[in-house]
């Protein structure tokens, strides 16, 4: 089939070259020319396991332009899958779909499916398809789908070629056909449900899943004051099949583009509706707090940062991804410079990235897991790279002025640190070869 896809971030170009890998003929429109051209080349702009080698193998079903006239005009089915934002009041900011919309609504010379893949509130795949019709310039068969997309980033090609579900959203039975046809070849049992009933089960997925990891998170705050094992509760609580064993694992909190977004929007979106959903308010807070949770367990060895050597092992939200959004780190090394901290940061992908999100240039940048941690009074182990898993804990002893290190991923077994005079705070878990301050 005839496909376009608008937009070329996670969700848009993850989609089309996956598209274009089952055979269908893609063309990915973004506004960005640079971005294009390094597209164009078979080029990835963003870091993401597998995919560059997918689109690599794709290329004859694939064309990369900034011309959506050209792409839209006689395009069978056009994917919606730009940003959506967090404006300042939790909610969504959905500017750049209903730019599409218009773009769509003036272009399209023949009948086609809308699909909207970008997560949006509820009830706007009715919004924008009286949108699109209010605003078309030929009055052919526009029909708006809504069809949720459930990758996370360091899967995204995997979530997206093996899919634990295709969810449609649509009352018409011809546009549920096409799409049914679009995803012929995907490894994914298909569901189709009403367009608003489908926008809410991505809101009540992802937000069911940081309700999760929050809870998990204060379970494993009260094992530290009770003197239990969060690991060992949880692995308790994972053989109760209607708890699972996934998304158990304690920390300093969830980031990324999906969950603190989805959480505060459908937030938003009940309390503009006079209605109120505690639970997911209390896991947005929950959330925040946890991000520093290891600042806080470094006071106990220092009462400030001021001229202290500090590495930090990690700044992504979670291993796989060069994406930092809502990640740890852009909170705890602001706090830790502005304390007076010296901050050697350490990651495989993110540092280019994070260079622009804090652009100091008191921190310094290290190639290496042990460049980062040399002299260094602290660690802080903010992301779970296998990097990370599997360096030589003896090294932190060998190399540290004082060897603490504090980790907000669990990296580590206890016993492994047992006797090696390297003090291991960890989440929900004792602290092995704990000193005084």
């Amino acid at each position: 089939m005839k496909i376009a896809v608008a937009g070329t971030g996670y969700v848009g170009l993850v989609t089309g070259v996956c598209l274009a890998s089952k055979g269908h003929e893609v063309t990915c429109v973004d506004i960005d020319e640079e971005k294009v051209k390094t597209m164009q080349q078979g080029i990835s702009p963003i870091y993401e396991p597998g995919l560059s080698e997918l689109m690599t193998e794709s290329m004859d079903n694939l064309t990369f332009t900034t011309d959506f006239e050209l792409a839209y005009k006689d395009a069978e089915v056009i994917f919606i899958g730009v940003g959506t934002p967090e404006k300042s009041d939790g909610s969504a900011n959905l500017s750049y779909v209903y730019q599409v919309a218009k773009q769509i609504a003036r272009t399209v010379e023949g009948e086609c499916v809308v699909v909207i893949k970008s997560t949006v509130p509820i009830g706007t795949n009715d919004k924008i398809e009286q949108y699109i019709h209010d605003k078309q310039t030929n009055k052919v068969g526009i029909h708006v789908a809504s069809n949720p997309e459930f990758l996370a980033q360091g899967t995204a090609v995997r979530d997206t070629l093996h899919a634990s579900r295709i969810v449609i959203g649509t009352d018409n039975l011809s546009v549920c056909e096409t799409l049914q046809k679009v995803y012929k070849d995907f490894d994914a049992p298909k569901l189709c449900v009403g367009r608003r009933s489908a926008e809410m089960i991505k809101y009540a997925s992802n937000d069911f899943l940081a309700l999760k990891i929050s809870y998990v998170n204060e379970i494993a705050n009260l094992c530290e004051t009770v003197g239990a094992n969060v690991e060992e509760v949880t692995k308790g609580m994972g053989y109760d099949k209607r708890i699972g064993e996934h998304f158990l694992n304690a920390g300093i909190g969830y980031g990324g583009s999906c969950f603190p977004k989805d959480t505060k929007a459908l937030s938003w979106l009940a309390s503009f509706n006079d209605k109120e959903i505690r639970t997911v308010k209390a896991a947005i807070e929950v959330n925040d707090n946890q991000k520093l949770k290891l600042i806080k367990k470094a006071k106990k060895y220092y009462d400030d940062f001021l001229f202290l050597n500090v590495a930090v092992l990690g700044c992504t939200f979670k291993p796989g991804t060069d994406d930092l959004r809502e990640a740890p780190s852009l909170v705890n090394v602001p706090f830790l410079l502005e304390d007076g901290a010296h901050v050697r940061v350490w990651d495989p992908v993110g540092t280019e990235n994070f260079k622009k999100k804090i652009p100091n240039e008191k921190i310094q940048y290290c190639s290496t897991i042990e460049e980062a941690i040399k002299d260094a009074d602290i660690c802080f182990i903010f992301t779970e790279w296998e990097d990370v898993k599997k360096f030589d804990i003896s090294k932190y002893k060998q190399l540290m002025k004082r060897p603490i290190v504090l980790d907000g991923r669990n990296c580590y077994a206890l016993t492994a640190f047992e006797g090696t005079g390297t003090t291991y705070g960890s989440v929900g878990r004792p602290t092995v070869n704990d000193i005084e301050g």
